[in-house]
């Protein structure tokens, strides 16, 4: 068991009495075999109105994560080097704005719904994806829910998703388990996860450590990335 496994973010919000409560959920966390890169929904809805907190921009910007999303930019661009660097498969989900694949009844979440901007699901520049990469678009909160996701991974023998983006609480929790329930060993980049509240970026970040993923920091998944060599073919 290692010493370290609530060394997160979430120390400041959650209880002791609840840390032990979940204690049996302790164990030693790592990147396992064959890793792929899921990048959730790195689009620029998520950036709009700048850097400042969610609360000033959700009238204006009510998907916007604000500071949060700004926070996780330079964390998320070394993530991405280190993936290339090592040759990881890279995916990115992100919204279908095709207007035949979006019936009024269908939303990825409950939340009124606002008028749609294709440019405002584009992947942000910081992270732009290469030749070789796959863009999986969706009409729901997870990356693999009606998506060829999971052929993609199975095909390129993926056994590992390491796991960042937005929100922790909405799609990248969603993500997350099913990339469980399908039998992947999953990573949440700590740093590179990001949400319009900092609260719930904790408690789901807890949550899905002691169930259904490990979280990791940045540092260790690139420490990790960097010490191993390629174990799948690069997307083609």
């Amino acid at each position: 068991m290692s010493g370290d496994f609530e060394d997160h973010c979430w120390r400041d919000v959650v209880s002791p009495d609840d840390l032990e409560v979940y204690s049996a959920y302790r164990r030693k966390t790592f990147v396992g075999p064959a890793p792929a890169l899921l990048a959730i929904d790195l689009y620029e809805l998520a950036y709009r109105g700048g850097a400042k907190l969610p609360v000033e921009l959700f009238k204006s910007y009510p998907s916007a994560c604000g500071r949060y999303a700004y926070e996780a930019i330079e964390p998320t661009k070394r993530l991405f080097a280190a993936a290339r660097a090592a040759g990881l498969p890279i995916f990115y989900s992100t919204g279908d704005m095709r207007s035949e694949s979006r019936p009024d009844i269908v939303g990825a979440t409950k939340r009124t719904k606002a008028s749609v901007d294709p440019a405002d699901y584009a992947i942000r520049p910081e992270f732009k994806p290469q030749k070789g990469d796959v863009v999986i678009t969706k009409q729901r909160a997870s990356a693999f829910y009606g998506t060829p996701l999971a052929a993609h991974l199975t095909q390129l023998g993926v056994q590992t998703l390491i796991i960042c983006g937005e929100s922790t609480s909405g799609c990248v929790r969603a993500s997350a388990v099913d990339a469980y329930s399908h039998g992947y060993h999953v990573v949440l980049v700590e740093e590179c996860c990001f949400d319009r509240s900092a609260l719930s970026h904790k408690v789901n970040l807890f949550d899905m450590h002691h169930k259904y993923a490990d979280v990791m920091h940045v540092d260790e998944v690139i420490a990790h990335l960097a010490a191993s060599s390629p174990a799948v073919k690069k997307a083609s």
